[in-house]
């Protein structure tokens, strides 16, 4: 399969979310669009998409804070999801941060996700044992 890893276009869009939703990384309080708006009027960070022809099969979003990288919205298409794509995507991820001279990442796993806990451990991301607190400060 040809396939090319790059950042979002606007044709992209309406399938990132579309994705996002199939593979189950969506949730009914954050708004696609918006957070896809976000990361993309922001130099600190991008969306990569997985391209084959002109169908988008994975995302990574990539971010940096100016001490550590941030991964999110890491998808592929279900009928995808155990053919390498997540791996790549997550090297495009960690690629894109040591080119920005980031030397470490982290995401965030729901405790219940034991099918995400056991694909990051594989790729030899460990659990810090450390809990994420949260405020919003703007809704919408």
């Amino acid at each position: 399969m040809d396939l090319d890893i790059r950042p979002i276009t606007d044709a992209d869009v309406p399938q990132v979310v579309a994705l996002w939703h199939v593979a189950g990384v969506a949730r009914p309080w954050n708004d696609p669009e918006r957070d896809i708006a976000f990361a993309r009027s922001r130099e600190h960070c991008a969306l990569l998409v997985a391209v084959a022809g002109e169908q988008v099969l994975a995302s990574a979003m990539v971010g940096e804070d100016g001490h550590r990288g941030w991964v999110y919205y890491v998808a592929a298409l279900p009928e995808r999801q155990g053919s390498g794509l997540g791996r790549r995507m997550m090297a495009a991820a960690e690629d894109w941060l040591k080119a920005r001279g980031v030397w470490k990442v982290q995401l965030l796993v729901r405790a219940d996700n034991a099918r995400a806990r056991g694909f990051y451990e594989g790729l030899g991301y460990v659990d810090t044992r450390s809990t994420c607190y949260q405020k919003v400060l703007e809704e919408g």
